[in-house]
């Protein structure tokens, strides 16, 4: 009697905590993969993410180097003061960043950059920003249009102030 009542204990143990709780149920997915909210009067991920990836993969290295083909919305904004949100990515250690990564989507791993170049962009702040990765910033600066070297690097934002 005791032996099938300590097996049971047992089972019941080596489920994890939260998939005893969704024992049959099914489990809740939220999405979290979504960009920043656009600010009032700013530019959404959802146009910049409208530029073409064109890859290459050179041959001897097997790297491969992505340049841009631009849409005519996004063209238009070329050297254009635009307002964009997203997270802070620092390049550098220090309580400020004057030169960052804005990430259009959470960050992840911290050890591999998991965003497309259309996804992202270099920062060239006018004043520090405080480094804060966990919360979403409100840039805006000139926009230059980038990428044509194969950087993989397609939109920097210089002059770049908070809000």
């Amino acid at each position: 009697m005791r032996l099938p009542f300590l097996a049971a204990i047992l089972f019941a143990m080596s489920i994890p905590a939260g998939a005893a709780m969704q024992l049959g149920k099914p489990a809740s997915a939220k999405d979290v993969w979504q960009p920043a909210k656009t600010p009032p009067g700013g530019t959404p991920w959802s146009l910049l993410q409208q530029t073409k990836l064109n890859d290459r993969t050179d041959e001897a290295t097997m790297t491969i180097f992505t340049k841009p083909t631009f849409p005519a919305a996004v063209k238009a904004l070329n050297g254009k003061q635009v307002k964009v949100a997203g997270w802070m990515m620092p390049l550098e250690n220090g309580r400020q960043q004057k030169h960052w990564v804005l990430l259009g989507y959470p960050p992840g791993c911290p050890f591999h950059m998991h965003a497309l170049p259309n996804q992202f962009m270099e920062i060239k702040a006018a004043v520090p920003f405080p480094t804060d990765e966990s919360k979403v910033h409100v840039v805006t600066g000139t926009l230059q249009l980038t990428g044509y070297d194969e950087s993989g690097i397609f939109y920097r934002l210089v002059n770049a102030r908070p809000g």
